[in-house]
This record gives C-alpha cells, sequence and structure tokens, in this order.
C-alpha cells in the first residue's frame, strides 16, 4: 500500500468547469469550480490476494474529518474516485455540514466470488483513516448491511467510528446514531435506505414549481431505480407526480399516463433490475437509452457517472435535469443543455440528502421521529434548488456555478473549526 500527498491532476470532469456562452449575462461568472484542485490525500491499493486495485481520496479534509462512500464496481479507476472525493467535499460544504469530503473505490464486480473478503481487507489496510479521520457509508456495488457486518469484523463498531471518537461519551452517541439508522417511514422502510431518494424528489418538486408545472402537472422520466433512483421515483409518485419513463439494465418503461411505481418496485431484484413478467401489457418496452428522450418535464439521470453525453442532448425532450448520480453530465452536455434553454440541477446538492440527514443524526439535530428529518430536508432542498433556478431565470446562472457559490462560502465559514460531535 503506498501514501502519495498532493498527487498531481488527472481528474475526470464533476461538472461544468469550462465557460458557457448562454448571454452576455454570464460574463461576470467565468470563475471555474473553486473545488477543482489536487486532494489533500490518497491512498493506493493492491489486494496481496487477488491483485485487485482501490483507492482512498480524500479531497478535503475539515477539522480533522472527511465523508464519503466506498464504491465497488468492475472498471473503477483513481480518476473517477478523485472526482467523486471532489464532489463530496462541494456536496458537504452546499449543505454546510462540518466535515470534508472523501471517497473509496475498488476495481471489482462485488458479484465476483470473494468480493467480501477484497472489502475486508481494503479496510483492514485503511484502518488508520478509519479510526481516525474517515467516515464512509454504501456506495455503488457496497450495501450498508455488507460494511457493517465488515467492520464489525474489524472491530470498529460501524462506519461512522473516526467521528463518533469526538464524543464525549462515544458509546451513548453510537446507541442514538443507532435508534435513528433504525428508524423507518410510514410505509415502514428503513429511513437511511429511502432518504437520499427523498432528497432527490424534493429537487424536483422544487424544479417543477419553478418551471410553473407543479406535482399536478409534472411528469418525470427516471433512469435507474436503484436506491437513488428508486426512492426518488417513490415520493415522486407519493407526493402526486407522473413518473411516466424509468429505465433499468434491460430497458426503458414508459407509459404516457404514469407507471405504476408501487408496483414496479416491488419487482425489481437486489441489483436494481425490474422483473419484466411483472411489467402491465399497456406499458411500452423501449431501449434503455429512450428514457433519455421521453417528453417530460424532468429527466433524472440517477445510474451511472458520465450517461448523459453531448452527442444525446439533441435528443432530450426534458425542460430540466435533476442530477441523482454522482457526475451523470459531462461538462459539454451541460453546455449545451443551456444553449437549449436546460438547467442542469448539480448532483452536489440534488443527490445529498443521504449525507445531510447521517451529519444531521451525528449532531443530534434529528432524532428518531421521520418527519423531523423529511421536514429538514425538505426545507433545505427546495430553498436551494428555488434559489439556483431563480439565479437562472433571472440571470441567466447556471444552477452548478450559483451552487458553488454558497457551497464555496460555507467552506470558508468553517475554515479552523473544530469539529465535535454531542
Amino acid at each position: 500500500m503506498t501514501l502519495t500527498q498532493n498527487p498531481g491532476d488527472g481528474r475526470a470532469p464533476c461538472g461544468a468547469g469550462s465557460r458557457t456562452d448562454v448571454s452576455p449575462r454570464t460574463d461576470p461568472y467565468t470563475r471555474s469550480d473553486p473545488f477543482d484542485r489536487p486532494p489533500e490525500h490518497e491512498v493506493a491499493w493492491t489486494d496481496p490476494v487477488t491483485g485487485t486495485r482501490g483507492w482512498l481520496v480524500v479531497h478535503t479534509l475539515v477539522g480533522g474529518l472527511a465523508t464519503g462512500g466506498t464504491r465497488m464496481r468492475a472498471g473503477c479507476t483513481r480518476d473517477e474516485v478523485a472526482d467523486l472525493a471532489r464532489c463530496m467535499a462541494t456536496k458537504t460544504a452546499a449543505f454546510g455540514l462540518p466535515v470534508g469530503g472523501a471517497k473509496a473505490g475498488v476495481d471489482l464486480d462485488p458479484r465476483s466470488p470473494g468480493a467480501l473478503g477484497v472489502l475486508e481487507r481494503f479496510f483492514a489496510d485503511l484502518r488508520p483513516w478509519l479510526e481516525r479521520s474517515w467516515v464512509t457509508a454504501e456506495d455503488l456495488g457496497v450495501a450498508q448491511s455488507d460494511l457493517d457486518a465488515v467492520f464489525t469484523r474489524l472491530g470498529l463498531d460501524q462506519s461512522f467510528h473516526a467521528a463518533m471518537l469526538r464524543s464525549p461519551n462515544p458509546a451513548a452517541t453510537l446507541e442514538r446514531v443507532r435508534r435513528g439508522l433504525a428508524a423507518r417511514d410510514g410505509d415502514g422502510l428503513p429511513l437511511g435506505d429511502v432518504i437520499g431518494g427523498y432528497g432527490v424528489a424534493q429537487a424536483c418538486l422544487a424544479a417543477a414549481t419553478a418551471l410553473g408545472s407543479g406535482p399536478a402537472r409534472a411528469t418525470v422520466a427516471i433512469q435507474g431505480v436503484g436506491t437513488m433512483g428508486g426512492g426518488a421515483a417513490w415520493y415522486l409518485h407519493e407526493a402526486g407526480v407522473r413518473v411516466t419513463a424509468i429505465a433499468d439494465a434491460a430497458g426503458t418503461l414508459f407509459h404516457p399516463r404514469g407507471l405504476d411505481i408501487p408496483a414496479l418496485l416491488a419487482a425489481r431484484d437486489h441489483y436494481g433490475e425490474i422483473d419484466r413478467a411483472a411489467v402491465p401489457a399497456d406499458v411500452e418496452v423501449l431501449p434503455r437509452d429512450a428514457v433519455l428522450a421521453a417528453p417530460v418535464d424532468l429527466l433524472v439521470p440517477a445510474a451511472v457517472s458520465y450517461a448523459l453525453r453531448a452527442e444525446s442532448v439533441a435528443d432530450i425532450a426534458a425542460r430540466a435535469v435533476v442530477e441523482a448520480a454522482n457526475s451523470p453530465t459531462t461538462p459539454a452536455a451541460e453546455e449545451r443543455l443551456a444553449v437549449r434553454g436546460i438547467p442542469v440541477v448539480p448532483d452536489f446538492v440534488a443527490n445529498a440528502g443521504a449525507a445531510a440527514w447521517a451529519w444531521w443524526l451525528l449532531q443530534d439535530q434529528v432524532g428518531t421521529d421521520p418527519q423531523d428529518s423529511f421536514s429538514r430536508l425538505r426545507t433545505e432542498m427546495q430553498g436551494k434548488v428555488a434559489f439556483m433556478l431563480d439565479a437562472w431565470h433571472t440571470g441567466n446562472l447556471l444552477p452548478r456555478r450559483s451552487a458553488w457559490g454558497f457551497a464555496a462560502a460555507n467552506l470558508e465559514a468553517l475554515a479552523g473549526r473544530e469539529i465535535t460531535i454531542p
């Protein structure tokens, strides 16, 4: 295992880092992403048993702490992890959370035999970071239950371990956090599994209001029905929004009057794919990428990074894009969308609900009543999205740029702050 401080560049794009000439009025806002700088720390790892590669990238430490999930997928790269760490740092700053951003990734198919053993060896070698500075959670290919099992075997209680040590009573804090994590919403679903999707749904509702549609008239297409996309679909359906198109790895399902979201979500397997035998006969089954061209108000990319590329922009019929996946829109695609008058609500705001909620839970700012958590996230998410889209409509300022502005201001306000956990 090797440690490199402040490596060179080589990052994949996280957002629209280059200028877009939507209007001459964008001229005062041509500064680049304030978080586009080399990470503070990086660990490159090779599994001594299988040769599998993995990385931890700590983009920013705030008060000595950083947070960010661990993913596992075949083809994962250092640049991908570094990009996601930068996005995580932007995300925590956007919500004013007193913690920096990090990410870890393992280049392995999570369905491979022995994948959990690889994950356990990865965390064992990264134990010094997990003990002192890095709080992690589930991500693509890694379930929270798997993380918890590995952490238990390593004797680290659970993945919030580094933050717990900042508490004057770690045992009491751990018990309080466990109660919060065990809380369930009104449908009996674990709050930790659905809060991220709820946040995306609130971003969509705010965007629909800004577009003048409102929940009763808005239509949505969602690419990906895993934890984030499925959760967003569920809460949008509950809010009376018509989700007319959803896509999984097998294709796109479309119905102009709206899909039966609860039934389709119930037909998902462990990997987020819907059993086609459960799809009603009047639902159109289309190619996977057809979801991008669905005639809707809002397009929600909630699958893989970089799914929305420049060459697909001409097909997009949505009036706005709300990013639920990490880095789903390339900078070139975002520029072309802007020229067409289609704003993009950036991932580091729209999909930040789970990260924000976890930190509010750690800080004892929300408790076990799900309505407290939903209310706070709804207020903060809708306020931020309304602010961004107002700046877009009144001053042609890209939503990503206005979000960079308040994220950078929050991070500056946190500089030098000592982080404590109640």
